[in-house]
């Protein structure tokens, strides 16, 4: 159960549930952070990528002789020269079966192609030069003999008869037929069925458009590969780096990371740069940097989502769910990146339940290669998806049934009284109100007045769409996590910790769960997670769970200081162990021992320093309160809410506005409630970029055809509407902050409310599903194809 004492802070003006503004802000706002791009090493180089200009094709020979022979120029490397240097492949090793229970067929990715290319981007070569410029002239003076072949970009299209095949051991494009779920039972129960609802779904293909594009500085120092990347974890991209691609123990590498302009999955694994850049560090006895131009950054960069979908439900009489089922082609891209299969298999399985009472649930995915950009997690990484189908399931139903969606979604919630609730998925979830938050939204959002709206806009032209998005996600579990605290000389305490912020807001967080746990004050709290050398565990940011592990870890490493600093307080106040107690907050909100019963006492920060000034201490006083602690691990979480959204659709140019966002959510004990809607509010703008607007686009020979912000459309804030974030919250019961996850919930909601609006828009034209994104052109083009057969 959560630990009582931490949920009751509001009277803690930097405690947990307090609207602290993010430490980092102002060192942001005035210019002093620390991206990659931001740094430049004495003697530095530079580094520009030579990338395949076709999707697939076989090598004949990659020409750099003019090119070693220009200005400036270092050196020039070909993946001949890698595999020689004997790097090993970057692969996929998720313990994902096939139905007939073999392995995951994975692909063996080396840092430069060798024999063939696979989609438009892919690397072939590099040069370092003295300037950057000077190694783009050289990168654009390679010559490369490729003979074309054809190319396939679709996973459906890559698994037909007669397909361009990618690899000569990987018959068919096919990676993985996972196979989840009792065929048998779901098959009678949808015989059974008094209605099933059918619907073919698009999930389509995102580019993560990150702020900041990847980039990276190469060094060899002292024997030592240093890479300096921005990441969501240095401890398990040092693992990766080392152990799978350097083929070196994991003391000879050394990962640093500074700000990092957002990632949502995408910089979490190692990239073929990053071993280039080494390589050439090594080669060169100097730094080598390198960062990508966006244009590079579009090919280059892993993508998100892209699953063609078969969802089905089947109902009884009463409109009561007996079985859900997705049948589903995913697109790996041309390499599988370290998590790329998981989206589409475990976690549609983990998340389609949503919070609804459902006795069967099947999910079988076909995983394919196409000559694309590799696919890997992208916010949410499956979970929105999950909730996204069986949300527009519901409604479709309700359509066909005529029955009220609400209603419908009432009958079938989970209850209170049936937690823990053991669901379909193996999933067991903790707790949650779900239709009492739904309610909630229902009525903060003023549906009530909804068709008073409908009619204005209508005497206006327009068309206007309700639409509800209820979702429960499963988030990743927390696994090994670093709680370090330390004392400094300086009178700072640093948290030390394996995740790590890419614009999250940790240091407020992190420092608010320190200072209530041993009260030390919050201006003097400082965050280190960006050096491998200083972390004996880490399992990174990602899956919504880095509160509920580091957190956890922050709360245990605070009780291993207080059992220290009880025997040191012993020493300095001359009293026995058995007589010294702790309070987080005493008299000035700071933390002191003192000695039961008196009024003797030390503070936490003084008594630090006492311990560091002492010339000598007595056995079994500690000469410092640090600590290095390794939180085990917890199970998920299951954050929840519901989402309402209303739109007006032009229906003479296809043009959807946003006009009412309305969300609640359950995201469990909140720390800090500014950081928590901000987290939300961006994870809905990702959801109406996909719905309305985003969508990677490939021509027959694998092209990128929206390769630049001139033809990818990203959400500006003038396609937002305000958002009203209310918090409905049920304190999970898995981990000592009672702590659920936020950071990709925002996506969950938004995918379903906003498409169920604009559908619901367009349903007086008999309009029954519509794709995103949901672009002018789309909507017309249904709408005018509606009216033509009306």
């Amino acid at each position: 159960m959560p630990d009582t004492h931490l949920l009751d802070a509001t009277r803690l003006k930097f405690g947990i549930g307090q609207p602290v503004p993010r430490a980092e802000d102002p060192i942001l706002l005035t210019g002093q952070g620390r991206y990659t791009d931001d740094i430049a090493l004495p003697d530095q180089a530079w580094c520009v990528m030579v990338r395949s200009p076709y999707a697939h094709g076989v090598i004949n020979h990659i020409v750099t002789e003019a090119a070693r022979a220009m200005p400036g120029v270092l050196g020039i490397w070909t993946g001949a020269d890698l595999l020689a240097a004997g790097y090993g492949p970057m692969t996929c090793a998720m313990p994902l079966k096939n139905r007939d229970g073999t392995a995951l067929r994975t692909t063996q990715r080396h840092a430069l192609a060798t024999d063939k290319v696979r989609f438009v981007g892919d690397p072939l070569a590099y040069v370092v030069a003295e300037t950057r410029a000077a190694a783009k002239d050289a990168a654009e003076a390679v010559e490369l003999d490729i003979d074309m072949l054809p190319a396939v970009t679709q996973a459906s299209a890559a698994a037909e008869a007669g397909a361009p095949q990618l690899y000569d051991g990987i018959a068919g494009n096919l990676v993985l037929d996972f196979h989840q779920g009792d065929s048998a039972k779901v098959a009678t129960a949808f015989e059974a069925a008094a209605h099933v609802t059918r619907l073919s779904i698009r999930n389509n293909r995102i580019v993560v458009c990150a702020m900041e594009p990847r980039s990276a500085i190469g060094s060899f120092e002292d024997g030592r590969y240093v890479l300096r990347v921005g990441c969501q974890g240095v401890f398990g991209l040092r693992a990766q780096m080392a152990k799978d691609v350097l083929k070196v123990p994991v003391e000879q590498v050394r990962i640093l990371t500074g700000q990092v302009g957002g990632s949502f999955g995408m910089k979490a694994n190692a990239y073929p740069e990053y071993v280039c850049l080494l390589h050439a560090a090594k080669q060169l006895g100097r730094p080598v940097k390198w960062t990508d131009e966006r244009t590079g950054s579009f090919l280059s960069d892993q993508h998100g989502r892209d699953h063609e979908v078969e969802a089905e439900l089947a109902l009884d009489a009463e409109g009561r769910f007996l079985a859900v089922r997705l049948t589903s082609f995913a697109n790996m891209g041309a390499y599988l990146s370290t998590v790329a299969p998981l989206m589409g298999t475990a976690n549609f399985w983990k998340n389609v339940q949503s919070n609804y009472r459902t006795p069967l649930i099947e999910v079988a995915t076909r995983s394919y290669l196409t000559n694309t950009s590799p696919v890997s997690a992208y916010r949410g990484a499956g979970r929105p998806e999950g909730n996204y189908f069986m949300e527009r399931l519901i409604e479709a139903a309700a359509q066909e049934m005529g029955l009220d969606a609400v209603e419908l979604r009432r009958r079938n919630h989970i209850r209170p009284a049936e937690m823990p609730y053991a669901a379909a998925s193996g999933s067991t979830y903790d707790g949650g109100d779900f239709t009492a938050l739904m309610e909630r939204a229902l009525q903060a959002a003023d549906v009530g007045g909804f068709t008073t709206r409908k009619a204005e806009s209508a005497a206006r032209g327009l068309l206007r769409g309700l639409g509800i998005g209820n979702f429960l996600e499963c988030t990743a579990p927390p696994t090994k996590e670093q709680g370090g605290i330390r004392f400094e000389k300086d009178g700072t305490v640093t948290i030390i910790t394996g995740t790590l912020d890419y614009g999250q807001g940790h240091w407020s967080a992190f420092a608010q769960v320190l200072h209530q746990s041993l009260g030390i004050p919050f201006q003097q709290i400082r965050l280190l997670q960006g050096d491998s050398d200083e972390l004996v565990a880490g399992g990174g940011t990602g899956g919504s769970k880095s509160l509920m592990a580091s957190g956890a870890a922050i709360v245990e490493a605070s009780e291993l200081v207080v059992e220290k600093g009880r025997a040191a307080a012993a020493w300095a106040l001359e009293a026995a162990v058995a007589d010294i107690e702790f309070e987080a907050h005493a008299e000035g909100g700071q933390g002191r021992f003192r000695i039961v019963g008196t009024d003797r006492g030390i503070g936490i920060m003084e008594l630090a320093h006492r311990l560091r000034q002492a010339p000598s201490l007595p056995e079994g006083v500690p000469a410092t309160l640090d600590v290095t602690h390794v939180f085990n691990e917890a199970p998920q979480a299951y954050p929840n809410g519901c989402h309402v959204a209303e739109v007006e659709v032009d229906p003479e140019t296809g043009v959807v506005r946003i006009d009412r966002y309305t969300t609640v959510n359950d995201f469990g004990v909140i720390v800090n409630p500014m950081l928590v809607a901000g987290q939300a509010r961006g994870g809905i703008a990702q959801g109406i970029g996909q719905a309305l607007l985003e969508k990677v686009a490939f021509g027959e020979d694998g092209q990128l055809q929206t390769g630049s912000y001139l033809d990818y459309a990203l959400p500006r804030a003038g396609d937002l509407p305000a958002f009203g974030f209310l918090s409905h919250p049920v304190p999970a019961t898995t981990n000592p902050l009672g702590a659920k996850g936020c950071g990709e919930a925002g996506c969950a909601g938004s995918l379903p409310s906003v498409m169920n609006a604009v559908v619901d828009a367009l349903s007086g034209l008999g309009i029954r599903h519509l794709d995103m994104p949901a672009t002018p052109e789309r909507v017309w083009q249904a709408i005018q194809s509606a009216r033509a057969g009306a």
